[in-house]
């Protein structure tokens, strides 16, 4: 009887966990004695382990977003190893601390002892086995620093125009024809030729903008910056300049 009343406690909490959103999980977290920041984003919290075995050594600051399979390690069982072989047991923990303004990827785990800085990328697939300084791009196995934030920061500006072409060419084939191409087709991509008319006079578009900046960037402001196209259709001449499509529009 014992038994299955333990399964049946299991299984509630695997389906409590399931179908806890983001804004429960933090709730949890916080309930648990682990401080998280404000804007604290777990994408699958059913998909995330964070240490809650010495929640008082785990740090989560503001505007965070924490993508599939997350965890985070305050302690490990090494003298799972030293028991058997030494006939000792050896304590292990450490803190954890990760700062503000940060972005996981999938599958990113952090292991006890570590650091992580305000302002970093920390690459899917990362195993965090030491401190990350602020304003870094990390990743590996285990992960390292590759690039400062100014640096990847300038990459991502030189890439993003050929990326949209490549996007809208590609989506072009499958609509049949760059003329079916719409505003609200580009979900980020706006950013190369979005007035603030057209951003007013379009709803979908609106409101990628909106989710995409979250209060974070004067949208005015932003609408009315340098840009490479002044419009959606000198985005797409240019398009078709670059490449052998069909434009009607």
């Amino acid at each position: 009887m014992v038994r299955y009343i333990q399964r049946l406690k299991t299984i509630i909490r695997r389906l409590w966990r399931e179908s806890m959103s983001g804004e429960e999980y933090v709730s949890y977290l916080r309930k648990m004695g682990i401080r998280v920041g404000q804007n604290v984003k777990f994408r699958y919290p059913a998909h995330t382990l964070i240490d809650t075995n010495r929640p008082c050594l785990v740090e989560l600051g503001d505007n965070l977003d924490i993508n599939d399979n997350f965890v985070v390690l305050t302690h490990d069982f090494t003298s799972f190893v030293f028991r058997g072989y030494y006939k000792d047991f050896v304590n292990s923990s450490g803190r954890v601390k990760i700062g503000s303004n940060i972005v996981f990827g999938r599958n990113v785990t952090i292991l006890k002892g570590v650091t992580i800085g305000d302002n970093c990328i920390i690459g899917a697939g990362s195993i965090v086995s030491s401190s990350i300084p602020q304003n870094s791009v990390a990743v590996g196995v285990p992960a390292k620093v590759i690039c400062s934030l100014d640096e990847y920061y300038k990459k991502r500006k030189n890439q993003q125009l050929s990326e949209a072409f490549e996007y809208a060419i590609e989506l072009a084939k499958q609509k049949g024809g760059i003329e079916k191409l719409e505003m609200g087709d580009f979900p980020e991509e706006w950013v190369l030729f979005l007035s603030e008319e057209e951003y007013k006079n379009n709803n979908k578009v609106r409101h990628n903008v909106d989710f995409r900046l979250k209060g974070k960037v004067d949208i005015h402001e932003f609408l009315n910056r340098s840009r490479p196209f002044d419009t959606f259709d000198a985005f797409l001449e240019a398009v078709k300049r670059n490449n052998d499509i069909h434009l009607t529009r």
